[in-house]
Order: C-alpha cells, then sequence, then structure tokens
C-alpha cells in the first residue's frame, strides 16, 4: 500500500493550468520573433520553462506529459469500439476481461515482454479518459446455475437483438446462414472386474479416475454440420487410431478438464469453422458465450470474415440450445446403443477407452447426417424462436419475472454482483 507521505506528495503537486493551443500560440510567437520566451510566456499563461524547452528542441510540442502511454491512442479508441460492439452482441465485458483484451492488444506490441503491465491503475486511468464512451454498471441479478425458470427480461433482451440482426442483414429466409454451435459431454469409465460374490456383489470399476471427453457440435438451422471438435481431458490417447477411427475431418484437441477453454474455441474457430463453413456472407453463429469465453482474435477475426457473434444469455443456454432440444440426446442414446452391442461382445467392458472413444462416437454421429437427424435439429431450431424467428416459443412457465429473482433464491443460490462494462452509444450490429 502507498506510503501516507507519498499520497500527501501526490494531493500537493500541481495541476496543469494551461492548454496545448495557449502553447502552441505563445511557441508560434516566439519562432517568428515578435516576442521573446519570457514576454510570450506571461503573455499567454504558459510555464516559462515548458514553453523553451519546446523552442529548444528538448521537447515535442504536443506531447503528453508523464510516463509513455501503454496502450496508443488509437488502440485505446479500437478498445473502447470492441466492448461497445461486444455489449450490443450479448457479450457484456467485465472489467477483468477488458483488462485480458487491452494485455493481448500490450503484448501484441510488445512480443517480447513475458507478462503485461496492465493493472489496477491503468484501469482506473482507462475508465476517467473513457468516462464519455462507455459505462460501468452492475451486472444483472441471476441465479447462479442452471434452474428451473429463467427471467422474462433476459429472453426479451435476447431476442430483440436476434430479430435486430436477421432483419438488418436479411437472414429470415436463410436457414443456411444460421448457426448454432454447443458443447456435449461424455464421462468415461474405466473397465469393470467380476469378483467374486464373498469380495462384492456384482462388479466394481477398477481404481482410477475417471476421463471426460467434451464433442463441440455446430450445424446450421437446414442440418448443414461443420465436422466436431472432440476434446480429451489431460492429453490425447496413445498413438494415432483416434484420428484414423473419428469421425471425417474432425477437429482434436485437449485440456486439463476435457472441456472446451477459450483458447480451444480459438482453435476451433479459426481453424475449422471458417474452413468448412459457407462461403457466403454474412454468417450468424449462436453460442453460448458464457461457457466458452471469446478472446479478442476470435472477434477481430468474426468481423473481417462477415461473422455476426451472438451470445446467449446466461443460465437460459438449456431452452435456446437448438441443439439441446433433440440432437444431442439422439446421439447420447445412439451412442449408448453402440456400448451395448460392445458390452454383448466383451462381457469385460463396462465403457469404451480414450482410444476408442472417436470410433464409438462416428457411428453415433451418423445419425445428425441421416434424414431423421436434420429433421430434428430443424425441429429444435424451431421450437427455441431461433429460426424462425420467434419470441414466444418457450413455455411461459419457465419464466421468471426479475423481481422475484432474489425472492425465488434459496439458501443453496445466489445472486451475482459482478461488473459489466456498456456502452452509452454503439456502432451497428
Amino acid at each position: 500500500m502507498p506510503s501516507r507521505n507519498y499520497l500527501d506528495k501526490i494531493g500537493r503537486k500541481k495541476k496543469k493550468k494551461w492548454t496545448e493551443e495557449a502553447m502552441a500560440h505563445a511557441l508560434i510567437e516566439v519562432k517568428s520573433g515578435r516576442c521573446t520566451v519570457r514576454k510570450a510566456a506571461k503573455e499567454f499563461g504558459v510555464p516559462k520553462s515548458s514553453l523553451g524547452d519546446r523552442v529548444s528542441g528538448r521537447v515535442t510540442p504536443g506531447c503528453r506529459s508523464g510516463p509513455a502511454q501503454l496502450i496508443t491512442s488509437s488502440d485505446e479508441a479500437l478498445l473502447v469500439e470492441f466492448s461497445l460492439y461486444m455489449s450490443k452482441h450479448g457479450f457484456p465485458l467485465t472489467k477483468q476481461q477488458l483488462v485480458s483484451f487491452a494485455s493481448s492488444i500490450y503484448k501484441r506490441q510488445h512480443r517480447r515482454v513475458a507478462f503485461s503491465k496492465l493493472g489496477q491503475t491503468w484501469w482506473l486511468n482507462f475508465r476517467k479518459r473513457q468516462e464519455k464512451n462507455i459505462t460501468i454498471q452492475p451486472a444483472d441479478s441471476v441465479i447462479r446455475g442452471r434452474t428451473v425458470r429463467v427471467r422474462k427480461e433476459a429472453l426479451d433482451h435476447f431476442f430483440h437483438l436476434l430479430s435486430t440482426v436477421v432483419e438488418d442483414h436479411k437472414l429470415g429466409d436463410k436457414p443456411h446462414y444460421i448457426w448454432n454451435c454447443n458443447e456435449m459431454g461424455f464421462q468415461l469409465a474405466r473397465k469393470k472386474v467380476v469378483l467374486p460374490k464373498a469380495a462384492s456383489l456384482g462388479c466394481k470399476s477398477t481404481p482410477g479416475s475417471k476421463d471426460y471427453i467434451s464433442v463441440l457440435a455446430c450445424l446450421n438451422a437446414a442440418g448443414k454440420d461443420i465436422p466436431p471438435f472432440i476434446v480429451y481431458s489431460k492429453a490425447y490417447p496413445g498413438g494415432v487410431c483416434y484420428k484414423t477411427q473419428g469421425p471425417s475431418d474432425a477437429l482434436y484437441g485437449w485440456s486439463d478438464s476435457g472441456c472446451v477453454t477459450s483458447e480451444l474455441f480459438k482453435k476451433w474457430f479459426l481453424r475449422h469453422f471458417l474452413v468448412y463453413a459457407p462461403e457466403a456472407r454474412p454468417l450468424l453463429l449462436i453460442f453460448d458465450g458464457n461457457k466458452s469465453p471469446v478472446n479478442l482474435e476470435v472477434v477481430e477475426a468474426a468481423r473481417k470474415e462477415g461473422i455476426i457473434l451472438v451470445c446467449l444469455p446466461p443460465h437460459c443456454a438449456h431452452i435456446l440450445q437448438p441443439l439441446d432440444t433433440g440432437l444431442f440426446p439422439l446421439i447420447k442414446q445412439r451412442f449408448a446403443a453402440l456400448l451395448d452391442e460392445m458390452h454383448a461382445a466383451d462381457a469385460t467392458l463396462f465403457a469404451v477407452s480414450k482410444k476408442d472413444f472417436s470410433g464409438v462416437f462416428k457411428g453415433a454421429y451418423q445419425v445428425a447426417k441421416g434424414d431423421e437427424g436434420i429433421r430434428i435439429v430443424e425441429e429444435g431450431f424451431s421450437k427455441c424462436g431461433i429460426y424462425p424467428v420467434s419470441p414466444f416459443a418457450y413455455n411461459d412457465a419457465l419464466l421468471m419475472s426479475s423481481h422475484n429473482v432474489d425472492s425465488e433464491a434459496d439458501g443453496a443460490l445466489s445472486t451475482s454482483a459482478q461488473h459489466v462494462v456498456g456502452g452509452l452509444a454503439a456502432p451497428g450490429l
């Protein structure tokens, strides 16, 4: 914590009482020979030493006082415009996210530095400089976790945003242009061991942690898919058979948890979605950005490539995700049926290994490419009101008015008090 003497010194620091225009006029008078430095400083009300530094060339006219700016004014303007864009598309940035994006810009300019110098001081100064362009406000109070009912205001805001995007870009009759990506998870267990009755009743799994695998699937409102992205926990399986046995053109990755992280989502978007998505533009991509936070590179690439990113409201994904309503349950049913067939052939198998997962998933994923799978995907978009856009498609019994949020929460639930960065005015969608 800063010492009291340091704070007192800052408090006693003289504030700048002259303007750059006055300094520029004084500099012109001195350079023209009409005034001396002393006379011009007195006439225009500027410090004689500061004017003398500019006359001698030791200080560049128009330069700012104090330490060098960490992010240039142009990049800071882009950061403000970026935060406004994100807010308008359902991704209001928290303080931590905005500082993280600013750090990405800083590291891009200073590639040799190991860490960013941006912290609380930069954040406070940024807020002061941009107080006319952005506003900081508490996030909406929502119950953490997946609740039985959701806020009507959140759904109304989402469908207003969706309707605006669809109308402005004339996507009302273009289901091939409207995409949804979502993540489904698979918990893998070990082989089971048959023990004598004296030791145990039935079977139990061998010791060891379970593996978790998630699959990021992406389909449009017409049932067309992007090859899936399979993410393993902790590490890839040994060998390359998991790639040769898996779905055609699938992408693979891994994370500690087996879930899609921000970096993995960037890998999928830049190296997979943009490769297999239609060349027609613009395209609309709807996803749960709260689960897989987007980073600066994804948003920059999306805006450059004509991809409109729209985020689902928090805690509403279970009623707004088209793939959750029918396709994912169908794939998991098919996956379980294939496992049953494997168990019938080998009684010692309890589940599938990481190495064999992609081969079994390939067989289960085929249902998405059949007529039944395409029909279910189309119905999913319709049930959720995504395509055609229908704000009244959801069941009113699932709704909760905002004034009931806190009263509905029991002891196990809490409300969010996180602050978000919003815009006073933003560019078009």
